[in-house]
């Protein structure tokens, strides 16, 4: 046999831009890897520099930034991350974003629109990464858009575990915000036990940003504890209406339920006075003091975050952290 032979061992290595680095360092912690030193910083005309105080040289390198506000900002600093690890000679490079940038500009409602969502996956990929990794995108199709491997995690399993310890199963119902989250609300009432579902119609005009109308509630929800279901919360208009409409449609009681905590001003406000006992969203993505709110549970992802790295750098299976059917 020709060739030369090394024995030497895979290594796995934590990169974390500055959006959430709170997030990065429990994922590190979890894996008990750390997050390697790195050194960021802002030109004064907005130029982003990234170095790698470490060799990455052959390793398995995880990206992972949350595209929060200000988006574009993290966004660029994610990509220039990636491309200097490329040229740092990396092995694999996995881009994890835990809120997926643009994630809602996933089609064209109208003519001459983009289509943001796969913008986003074609510049990840020209960047140098090799493999995606996000969390309840908001729409699985999504997955396409990126031409290699995607791992499309779910929160469901943090959040259901919760929520159970907060309603009585025995009289609860799964609500859907809209009727394009019902295949998602179905997998709730599933996992709660096959508790009835519902879900609030609602319009929307497209020509105008963060903007529906809640109609009414298709389904019984009267003398019942409603879970609303959702993969994000921006302003809160959509929750706030919802809620009331269930309450005025006889829910004895409202726990919001979301993945992703955008929380856009006013959603505070219109979150803590909508009439809801409890709005329940992960830490995909940070949010600050002022996002916060007496009625606000935030839970952690990092644990899940962490297990799907180890699944993905052991060669093994992602799939098996959802009972095999993510």
């Amino acid at each position: 046999m020709s060739g030369i032979i090394t024995t030497g061992e895979k290594r796995l290595v934590i990169v974390s831009g500055r959006a959430h680095p709170e997030l990065a360092e429990a994922v590190g912690q979890e894996l008990q890897t750390g997050v390697l030193p790195t050194t960021a910083y802002d030109f004064a005309n907005g130029e982003i520099y990234v170095r790698f105080n470490e060799s990455v040289r052959g390793c398995d390198a995880f990206v992972l930034q949350s595209h929060t506000e200000p988006i574009n900002q993290w966004v660029m600093e994610q990509l220039i991350m990636i491309d200097a690890l490329k040229r740092a000679s990396a092995k694999r490079i996995t881009v994890v974003a835990p809120f997926y940038p643009y994630a809602r500009q996933d089609k064209k409602h109208q003519g001459r629109e983009p289509i943001s969502a796969k913008l986003m996956a074609d510049l990840f990929k020209t960047a140098g990464a090799d493999r995606l990794m996000s969390v309840d995108l908001h729409a699985s199709q999504a997955m396409g858009f990126f031409d290699g491997p995607v791992d499309h995690l779910w929160a469901m399993p943090v959040l259901v575990d919760y929520v159970r310890t907060r309603v009585d199963l025995s009289n609860v119902a799964v609500v859907s915000p809209d009727a394009g989250r019902i295949r998602v609300a179905e997998k709730w009432a599933n996992k709660l036990g096959g508790c009835p579902l519902a879900f609030v119609h609602k319009t929307r005009d497209t020509t105008r940003p963060n903007v529906a109308v809640a109609n009414r509630v298709v389904g019984d929800v009267k003398g019942r504890q409603c879970v609303l279901v959702d993969d994000l919360i921006d302003t809160g208009g959509t929750i706030a209406e919802a809620v009331k409409v269930l309450k005025a449609s006889g829910a004895t009681d409202v726990i919001v339920v979301a993945t992703h905590g955008v929380l856009s001003d006013p959603a505070a406000q219109r979150l803590q006075e909508c009439g809801a006992r409890e709005v329940v969203v992960t830490n995909t993505l940070p949010i600050k003091a002022a996002k916060r709110f007496e009625k606000l549970t935030v839970l952690s992802i990092a644990p899940l975050l962490a297990r799907a790295i180890r699944e993905v750098f052991d060669d093994g299976s992602v799939t098996s952290l959802f009972d095999g059917v993510a």
